[in-house]
């Protein structure tokens, strides 16, 4: 497709490893740029990629092209209007702070406790393999009521289907395997709620207020949520610690203060979020800034060119727990699409600092750095940390 100007003629290779120089650059003079290599727009600046994110009208993910969709069929997470809040609102109860506080606060605790006794004696790990992903897939597994001897299975299906839409956005056919492992996981999920009429998971909860959303449907939004929830607190978690690393005894520091803890843990979404880009297709021709934007095009939104906005946040690749404005990132989205999952996943990330503020010394590994990256899901591939161990 010919371009309408501008265009960031930029490698996928080099959005992937470092694409924070890249997006400055483009987004020092551009709202949105025509990229090549996606066949598509990414949208860069706070302003434009909020006011996308609020036009589900004008700029939707409900199209045959996306790629969660085409293994789970219609949810939350592929369709707009009517259709989404159909799929949505039985959820977004149980989602509520409160709600998530009262459920799951000691379990977070609790779990994140347990893995960090488990590696305390070693004087070392990989805080994500170890801890972040842990922490993330136990929580979803038992608000989704799948916490049980198969939690194992539960996994290796979300596992297959993660790769299967990693295919899909490559440009890859459906593969079989992940439409197997996305069926296994919605008998299990559909199992799940036939055995829990009395609403104690999260899932039966949503349950009793969808009485128009099919089992299959049911199953979709559950396949989605347990996506979002591991995938992205993951990556969520991996960061923050990334960053706290960096600096001898600032986990200790931040975890001793309640807003020391919110302020690195917004400004950490900030930085770095964990779903560094979300699609949307264009219902009708339109402009984003200098962007000529065809009815039918791609259009990516980069949290992570959005929230490093010189025109919102100065000196915007610092981490700084203390900066005042954190809160006014994108990486929890806007509009109809915000997520359903954020309190839990705040949860979640206070759970491991704590619970890592018993390791005395805790520090990164200065033998095994790492970096976060990925083009559509950014984390560090490990967090490698030592400290002082009896």
């Amino acid at each position: 497709m010919a371009a309408r100007a501008p265009v960031a003629d930029v490698a996928l290779a080099d959005l992937e490893r470092d694409p924070h120089p890249l997006l400055a650059a483009a987004r020092r003079d551009h709202a949105a740029v025509w990229v090549p290599a996606l066949d598509g727009w990414m949208v860069l600046t706070r302003a434009a990629v909020l006011a996308a994110m609020r036009d589900d009208a004008g700029l939707t993910v409900d199209d045959p092209r996306f790629s969660t969709g085409r293994i789970t069929g219609p949810s939350m997470l592929s369709t707009d209007g009517a259709e989404h809040d159909r799929h949505r609102r039985p959820f977004a109860r149980a989602f509520r702070l409160d709600e998530v506080r009262a459920r799951f606060a000691q379990t977070a605790r609790d779990e994140a406790e347990r893995l960090v006794r488990g590696v305390a004696e070693r004087g070392e790990a990989d805080l994500r393999a170890e801890l972040a992903g842990p922490l993330a897939a136990r929580m979803m597994l038992v608000a989704l009521g799948l916490d049980g001897p198969d939690a194992g299975d539960v996994l290796g299906w979300y596992a297959r289907i993660v790769d299967a839409v990693t295919r899909i956005t490559a440009g890859e056919e459906v593969p079989r395997d992940g439409l197997d492992a996305y069926r296994a996981l919605s008998d299990a999920i559909q199992a799940s709620l036939a055995a829990d009429g009395g609403g104690g998971t999260l899932l039966a909860s949503a349950a009793t207020d969808a009485a128009d959303l099919s089992p299959d449907e049911l199953a979709a939004n559950a396949a989605v949520l347990l996506f979002g929830g591991v995938e992205t607190t993951d990556g969520m978690i991996s960061n923050l610690l990334h960053h706290l690393l960096a600096e001898p005894g600032l986990v200790a520091r931040v975890a001793a203060d309640d807003a020391l803890v919110d302020g690195a843990i917004e400004e950490s979404l900030r930085l770095e979020p964990a779903a560094a880009v979300v699609d949307r297709y264009a219902t009708r021709d339109l402009r984003i800034g200098e962007a000529r934007i065809r009815r039918g095009d791609l259009v990516v939104l980069s949290m992570a060119s959005a929230n490093r906005d010189e025109a919102v946040f100065r000196d915007p690749d610092r981490f700084d727990p203390t900066r005042a404005n954190a809160k006014l990132h994108t990486t929890f989205a806007a509009g109809p699409h915000v997520c359903l999952g954020m309190h839990l996943a705040r949860l979640e990330a206070r759970a491991a600092l704590a619970a890592l503020a018993a390791l005395p010394g805790l520090r990164a590994d200065p033998s095994a750095p790492s970096a976060p990256s990925g083009l559509v899901f950014s984390k560090p591939p490990a967090v490698r940390a030592v400290w002082d161990a009896a």
